[in-house]
């Protein structure tokens, strides 16, 4: 029994082995050849302009919330004066 567990860690590791060479062999070629289709650069601009309209409206989001804290601040420091 031990002798097939061998064989067969034997096999496995040895097709682990050569999918993890074949898959590194491919992006060496994908890298060499020129990186991106002009499909897949179109996405990462598109993906590029959405992550900055989305920190640009978070950095506009930012200053609406402390203008919010210093009005709520303001009136709690007129309500304790009074």
């Amino acid at each position: 029994m031990s002798g097939i567990l061998i064989l067969t860690i034997i096999f496995g590791g040895t097709i682990l082995a050569l999918a993890i060479i074949g898959s590194t062999i491919l992006m060496a070629i994908k890298i060499l050849k020129g990186g991106l289709s002009q499909k897949d650069q179109k996405l990462q601009t598109d993906e590029a302009r959405m992550i900055q309209e989305i920190y640009q409206g978070l950095s506009r989001m930012e200053g609406r919330v402390e203008a919010l804290e210093t009005i709520i601040l303001d009136r709690e420091r007129k309500d304790q004066t009074l």
